[in-house]
């Protein structure tokens, strides 16, 4: 981030009650199978579509939920004075002009989208930006002793942005709860892949390609970090790629773990980012450790626990930032679970155990690459609960 001193100073002031979890974290069972009224329901993404039509249905169906939201990020950003103001107009008023820099398909679809939801073409465009460098997550691969594997991940979304006093929630993370699909993403009628998105969102951070291999995003934390990507492409140099971007293409044309992991490790990005890639044998799990410009750690499975490899938002080789350590207490809760007991039900328990589990968390999406089955369910954490 621009700033990386003052996003460690808020993490201190708001999760200062993560670091006694950690030391004293209750592992969760029985949690599996969830309430059935949590499980996200699926929409299909036709690739033979024209862009602008792939998301006509999803845009119409949730509109009054993105809606909802958008106003929610424009009072946050309002509350900055004049300059949130300007933010807003700019937006507003040009910022529809930034569809035509974007690559195909995705100007397409993110206007495509706009239109079917009735939303101004600036603020999708926004909203498609945010997840670069928003999103603070847990992800997990582990192998059963058959050598399946499965791909687990939390998403935490808003920190820092709308604390509300009254119901001591993150005003953003509530608006974000509606907007969670599960997308079926076809061509020719056959599904090429599967996703957990937020609707709306072109990019691709949670997903399944059946047979062949799984991926999930956390954010990573970086003086080199997403604002100067961003502000580089704003003004015009655009030889770095979103890591949406760059993560749908993976999902759509790599056809093999080996040929995944290669395009991850080495497109040049706006962004840095963990990339935690799952494959389809024994073995085959991976933490792509990246910065913009070059990939800086490929972690293997076999050299973390030997079944099982898990990644916060902190580089493997240093110790987490004591007052956000989700990943202690992860590590606990899979080490108790041990490796007999992989599968959807014990891993997500270790998901729902906190602070692995926090106000933040959106989702927890569950990932087999065999079956090619995923499951999501809405997650909330009553008090008390980290952050505050």
């Amino acid at each position: 981030m621009k700033d990386v001193g003052l996003i460690l100073l808020l993490l201190a002031v708001l999760w200062s009650g993560s670091h006694a979890q950690s030391v004293n974290v209750t592992c969760e069972t029985g949690k599996y199978p969830p309430d059935p009224k949590t499980k996200v329901g699926t929409f299909v993404i036709n690739l033979d579509l024209p862009p602008e039509k792939r998301w006509a249905e999803l845009g119409q169906a949730k509109s009054l939920e993105i809606k909802y939201l958008l106003d929610g990020f424009k009072e946050f950003v309002d509350d900055w004075g004049a300059a949130g103001r300007v933010l807003i107009d700019f937006v507003d008023s040009k910022g529809g002009n930034l569809d035509g820099t974007l690559p195909y398909p995705f100007a397409g679809e993110i206007k495509g989208f706009a239109d079917a939801a009735g939303i101004n073409l600036g603020e999708m465009i926004l909203y498609n930006l945010f997840y670069e460098f928003f999103t603070v997550c847990t992800s997990i691969v582990a192998e059963d002793p058959s050598g399946a594997l499965y791909h687990v991940r939390n998403l935490d979304f808003g920190l820092f942005i709308g604390w509300d006093v009254r119901n001591k929630t993150w005003a953003i993370t509530e608006r974000l709860r509606p907007l969670i699909v599960n997308l079926d993403w076809q061509r020719g009628g056959q599904t090429v892949f599967k996703s957990v998105n937020f609707a709306g969102y072109t990019g691709i951070l949670t997903a399944v390609k059946p047979k062949l291999f799984t991926l999930s995003m956390d954010e990573r934390f970086n003086p080199d970090g997403g604002f100067i990507g961003i502000i580089k492409w704003l003004l015009g140099n655009r030889n770095e790629t979103w890591m949406g971007f760059l993560t749908r293409d993976v999902m759509e044309n790599a056809t093999s773990y080996a040929q995944a992991r290669a395009k991850l490790e080495n497109t040049v990005m706006l962004a840095p980012a963990y990339f935690i890639l799952g494959g389809n044998k024994s073995g085959e799990g991976c933490v792509i450790t990246r910065a913009r410009e070059k990939n800086l750690d490929t972690w293997e499975m076999r050299n973390a626990s030997g079944w099982y490899i898990l990644e916060t938002n902190y580089d493997h080789w240093e110790a987490p930032f004591i007052l956000d350590d989700r990943r202690t207490p992860a590590h606990k809760c899979m080490d108790t679970m041990t490796q007999k007991n992989t599968g959807f039900a014990g891993l997500f328990n270790v998901l729902s155990s906190q602070p692995v589990l926090n106000k933040l968390t959106t989702y927890s999406a569950l990932m087999q690459v065999n079956s090619g089955n995923l499951e999501t369910y809405i997650q909330t954490c009553e008090d008390p609960c980290s952050p505050w």
